[in-house]
């Protein structure tokens, strides 16, 4: 009996993929670490940037299923669509980005008041006193010169380019 080599097509392609699901979970742990814990309250174009992670985890384990199935095209199909999901990701932030450094202006629905009073009594002279705008052109923090947004367009990025790199390892080689 002849033994042929098992290719690591498929390894390299569950490598990938996991590496997608485990950096995209740890990224909208983060996002809800820095609001829930650090109290920093997004934005409505923070918020749109998570769904590209909201769809993206579950597309991702479903790809890795896939892939442990022997369903490689599936997979493969799967692992492209969330490339281009997080590729999109990355463009809705690099505008984020851009908003926020004064190359263009953000969109006019982003003026988002925030309470931050808890509930109870009190007029609405008091909820003034503890009302915060949240404006989608100004960054809350930044790290190394990024903001939020910056650092979304940095990880998206990579989620696209290794997302891409799952997609071609996982997708079936012909011969003519």
């Amino acid at each position: 009996m002849r033994m042929t080599p098992v290719s690591s097509a498929p390894r390299r392609a569950y490598t990938s993929g996991a590496f997608v699901l485990v950096l995209a979970l740890a990224t909208i742990v983060a996002a809800l670490g820095f609001e829930y814990i650090g109290k920093y309250i997004p934005c409505p174009l923070c918020l749109q940037q998570r769904w590209a992670y909201y769809a993206g985890i579950p597309l991702s384990f479903l790809a890795l299923v896939l892939l442990s199935s022997g369903k490689a095209r599936a997979s493969g199909l799967l692992f492209f669509v969330i490339s281009l999901l997080f590729l999109a990701n990355a463009g809705l932030g690099t505008y984020h980005s851009g908003a926020e450094w004064g190359f263009w202006p953000g969109p006019q629905s982003c003026g988002t008041m925030q309470a931050l009073g808890g509930p109870g009594g009190g007029g609405l002279l008091d909820k003034l006193d503890t009302t915060k705008v949240i404006k989608c052109d100004e960054a809350q923090w930044r790290f190394a010169g990024l903001s939020f947004a910056g650092w979304n367009v940095v990880v998206s990025m990579l989620l696209a380019a290794v997302a891409l790199k799952a997609a071609f390892a996982a997708a079936p080689h012909y011969k003519n």
